[in-house]
């Protein structure tokens, strides 16, 4: 009888997962954690049978998506967390689910990639070659959800924030969930181009500024500049000299002891700027 709720409660949170509210969603997942537990599967035993099994892993998987759509980072790791021992079962035990488990792969990884948690990124990464239940044969790159992030990561680590614009914009996020991300990578970006221009340049025009960064509006550039301390005289936006100075004096003091280490990330911040000021520019004659 429990099996057969839980079953309904996963078909339930399948079928429109759009339109149920996270908390109508919260207490579906309760529901179905409470089930577990009365069936003995909340954590995977080896004298569970290999349907309790699925059904378990399911209800954890469908609550780290409630989460990622809810914006929840924190329960999203939980289940996560909780996922880990069913993923880590041999084939024998539960077949794998493999869309479902490099879907869930994939947003824990862009959840990494968004907060700055390289290290356990490259970790888990490595580790997706030689998981068990399976996995060993899985084409990373080439997969649909892992290949999303780890693209994304290797362009944001060159500097080609062009080549994430255009991941983002063309329709190449792989799911509704992963869209999700796209907010904070564009705050992330437009923090990073900010201050590569910062470091590149005394000023920029206001036009510039704005293809540059992506913004709407000039209203949306100044916005930006005063969060940041920019002045605006003229049409031109100017950069604080007390950043140009400080940036000036360790690009300065790493020339010194690199011998042109200084030069080359000038040279390097500019070159992330044009790029990007190009790619902007192609956009705009497309719209």
């Amino acid at each position: 009888m429990a099996d057969r709720q839980l079953i309904q409660i996963l078909t339930q949170l399948r079928s429109s997962p759009a339109s149920t509210s996270y908390a109508d969603a919260a207490k579906l997942l309760s529901k179905a954690k409470l089930l577990l537990l009365q069936l003995g599967a909340l954590t995977p035993t080896p004298s569970a049978p290999q349907q309790l099994l699925a059904l378990a892993r399911e209800t954890y998987e469908q609550g780290a998506l409630c989460s990622i759509r809810a914006r929840n980072p924190e329960a999203f790791t939980r289940y996560v967390a909780q996922l880990a021992p069913f993923y880590e079962l041999p084939a024998s035990a539960l077949p794998p689910n493999l869309p479902e488990r490099n879907r869930v792969t994939g947003l824990y990884l862009l959840l990494l990639l968004t907060q700055g948690r390289y290290d356990e990124f490259h970790t888990e990464l490595e580790s997706l070659g030689t998981r068990e239940g399976g996995g060993g044969s899985v084409d990373v790159e080439g997969d649909r959800y892992l290949g999303y992030p780890i693209r994304l990561e290797r362009w944001l680590m060159e500097g080609s924030y062009d080549r994430v614009w255009k991941a983002m914009k063309q329709g190449e996020v792989p799911c509704e969930e992963y869209g999700v991300f796209s907010e904070i990578l564009t705050s992330q970006i437009r923090s990073e181009i900010a201050s590569s221009s910062e470091r590149a340049y005394p000023s920029l025009p206001l036009s510039s500024t704005k293809s540059l960064l992506f913004l709407e509006s000039e209203g949306a550039v100044v916005d930006f500049a005063q969060s940041r301390g920019w002045q605006i005289r003229d049409g031109q936006i100017f950069f604080p000299p007390a950043a140009a100075a400080a940036a000036a004096a360790a690009a300065a003091e790493k020339d010194a002891e690199g011998g042109g280490v200084g030069a080359a990330e000038k040279e390097m911040s500019q070159m992330v700027i044009e790029n990007t000021l190009g790619y902007a520019r192609e956009l705009e004659t497309i719209v």
